[in-house]
């Protein structure tokens, strides 16, 4: 694993303040730049980061490293990078509970699992219906300790992130009932659920929908009673050419998502207002596949993309639950 002085690429942050990366599309966007922080490259030497999440309480960054089948730390004190956990049963998505524990989507399991404080992995739910999960990619906690997350079979298609099976159950959202610990489909009409995150207040979820016809796209759902399938689905985002895939939500409920592949001038990470509306850009040399917000006062923005993991200073907290 590589740190930023060694980094092969020969990537170096912005040389003055402000930093050209940090984009405003729309005046909305200026609030959260702020003028002296630019974007820092944290480790390189991954080959697809995925599932960041911040643990406040050790100063510590988590993310997955899905075919090197590892979870990787970053220290926030002395900067060294590690070996978290390996193997890691091909992590992805990764967030923490209401009591901090660490939950995790793990594509070789075909399972969601949960770190206990003692270091011991729970598994909660590899099956429904008495069927094997997919491939579990994305997941977030609800403020009433329910889990959800999505099961798309991305993972099972080779060998290069988990292993090659073919599916069992068709392409759902589901909830973990943190009492009964009853799974439900609360969604099963997503092509290729992908990353979500709910609005600030629970009122809304977004998907992000990695297989839709012509282009991906983020969906948002009305979040009824607990259990309760969700409704009103609409198009909040039409991707276009760009390829959302794990996001996140401030408290202002802004989405920033991870961005990119295909033209390096998509690579990054878009920011949308909670109407849709592009606001802003973060331009990084690698496509972003997942972030999270961190550190001090929950307004570092940590991303994972590609090979390496970036890290921006913003002017807004982030959301609870992600």
């Amino acid at each position: 694993m590589s740190g930023i002085h060694d980094d092969p690429t020969g990537w170096r942050p912005a040389a003055r303040y402000p930093d050209p990366s940090v984009i405003s599309l729309d005046p909305r966007f200026d609030k959260y730049k702020l003028p002296l922080a630019g974007v820092e490259r944290l480790a390189t030497g991954c080959r697809w980061s995925e599932g960041p999440v911040w643990f406040g309480d050790g100063r510590y960054l988590l993310w997955s490293d899905i075919p090197n089948n590892r979870i990787m730390r970053w220290d926030e004190v002395t900067g060294q990078v590690s070996a978290f956990r390996e193997p890691s049963g091909f992590a992805n998505g990764q967030t923490r509970d209401r009591q901090g524990r660490l939950v995790t989507c793990e594509h070789g399991g075909r399972r969601v699992t949960r770190t206990e404080y003692d270091g011991t992995i729970a598994v909660l739910a590899d099956a429904f219906g008495g069927k094997r999960l997919n491939s579990p990619n994305d997941v977030i906690v609800k403020s009433d300790g329910s889990i959800w997350f999505t099961d798309p079979p991305f993972g099972i298609q080779g060998n290069y992130e988990g292993h090659k099976a073919s599916p069992e159950l068709g392409q759902n959202v589901y909830r973990l009932d943190p009492d009964s610990g009853q799974l439900s489909v609360v969604a099963d009409d997503v092509l290729g659920p992908n990353g979500l995150a709910f609005s600030p207040d629970e009122s809304k979820l977004y998907i992000v929908e990695s297989r839709g016809v012509p282009a991906r796209k983020i969906l948002a759902y009305d979040v009824g009673e607990a259990g309760a399938p969700l409704t009103g689905k609409q198009v909040l985002i039409d991707a276009g050419a760009g390829t959302p895939d794990g996001f996140r939500v401030d408290a202002d409920g802004n989405l920033w998502c991870g961005w990119g592949m295909g033209d390096s001038e998509l690579d990054g990470v878009m920011i949308f207002a909670p109407d849709g509306t592009p606001i802003g850009r973060i331009a990084l040399p690698e496509r972003c596949a997942n972030l999270c917000f961190g550190g001090r006062a929950n307004s570092r923005l940590f991303m994972a993309a590609s090979r390496s993991v970036y890290a921006l200073y913003v002017n807004v907290p982030g959301a609870s639950g992600g």
